[in-house]
């Protein structure tokens, strides 16, 4: 078993390829009697509540199975909401104290996304995705996966029985182009569902910039990309990886919920680079790509969504495009619409 504290995390900074907000959903469990499975891909870590209890015992914000009093463990199977290679897990025991499993696995498989779960359950081809590792109870264990294949569920085994607050599966999405492409018509290129990653930004502070990508409007000002106020010289800025090499037609910029916080303008740079690295693609970076302008110098508005296309200066095949904002703020989406082009951004 593979001890935990001994685990790398930076795959945290990929995209959670389970999250409920991006179609990720809890399809069965062995045992959920003391809490549901649903729980364990809803936002944040879970919370507990002094002194609540079910007429099953004491209500938990996760997914909690009874003490198990025969042979075998339990286990809940997942649909991913992205399909894609995983990189990472965390597997998180918050306020699971007395109850939290010893030790956990991961199992995945490639299946139809409407493939009920009894059906994985008895007939999937799963494959060992993480051996056998051991967890502690009330912390978030983040534990890196070594994998290559894509895959659509995942299986996640406690050992014996217990409770988890909340699991993360974090990776690379890898769409289905075939039937993306087949259709010829524009997409996001930097959509979550088509590969789109942040690949660094100059301060996040108050939000991360993969909200940016995400589906739908923003709900509120935490779910977009903010960084704290300036005090100095400069400006902030986010890099984006493509999903796809493609050439960008339009751009929809929306500070929607930014209202004495948003950016006072904004520019736009890309790049053709598909083997550039993280370091490489920081704007101070020597040896870097050539960055070209895409959009001028724009004045932005509060809570606004902006559309863009002809103030856009380049549209020739780009893989990476940074954001600048200036001097600061937030903003909530940023959608890059195009064609994608021949190849792929790697």
């Amino acid at each position: 078993m593979v001890e935990a504290g001994a685990i790398v995390i930076g795959f945290t900074e990929l995209i959670d390829l389970a999250a409920e907000r991006t179609g990720g959903r809890a399809l069965l469990a062995s045992d959920e009697f003391f809490a549901e499975k649903e729980n364990l891909l809803k936002p944040g870590r879970g919370v507990f509540i002094e002194g609540k209890y079910t007429d099953r015992g004491k209500w938990m914000d996760g997914w909690e199975s009874r003490r198990k009093r025969t042979p075998g463990n339990d286990w809940c199977i997942i649909r991913l909401g992205l399909p894609g290679i995983v990189r990472g897990a965390t597997v998180d025991t918050n306020h699971f104290k007395g109850n939290a499993p010893e030790s956990v696995s991961i199992d995945a498989c490639e299946a139809g996304p409407n493939t009920p779960g009894g059906e994985l359950a008895e007939q999937a081809e799963w494959r060992a995705l993480l051996p056998r590792t051991k967890v502690e109870p009330h912390f978030e264990n983040k534990i890196e996966v070594t994998s290559a294949a894509r895959c659509t569920h995942l299986r996640l085994n406690i050992f014996p029985d217990g409770g988890v607050a909340r699991f993360r599966a974090f990776g690379e999405v890898i769409p289905d182009w075939k039937s993306i492409l087949a259709r010829g018509e524009p997409i996001d290129l930097i959509a979550v569902e088509h590969g789109g990653q942040p690949m660094g930004c100059s301060d996040a502070f108050f939000s991360e910039p993969r909200n940016l990508i995400m589906p739908g409007r923003s709900e509120c000002m935490g779910d977009g990309w903010e960084t704290k106020r300036r005090r100095g010289p400069g400006y902030d800025w986010v890099v984006i990886r493509l999903g796809r090499r493609g050439s960008i037609d339009r751009i929809l910029l929306d500070t929607n919920h930014f209202k004495g916080n948003y950016p006072d303008t904004c520019t736009i740079e890309v790049c053709d680079a598909p083997n550039a690295t993280e370091a490489l693609l920081r704007p101070d970076a020597a040896g870097g790509p050539a960055w070209r302008e895409l959009l001028p110098r724009t004045k932005l508005n509060a809570h606004e969504e902006r559309s863009l296309d002809r103030e856009l200066l380049d549209t020739s095949p780009v893989t990476h495009l940074r954001l600048n904002i200036h001097p600061d703020g937030g903003v909530s989406r940023l959608r890059v619409f195009g064609r994608p082009a021949g190849g792929d951004h790697a």
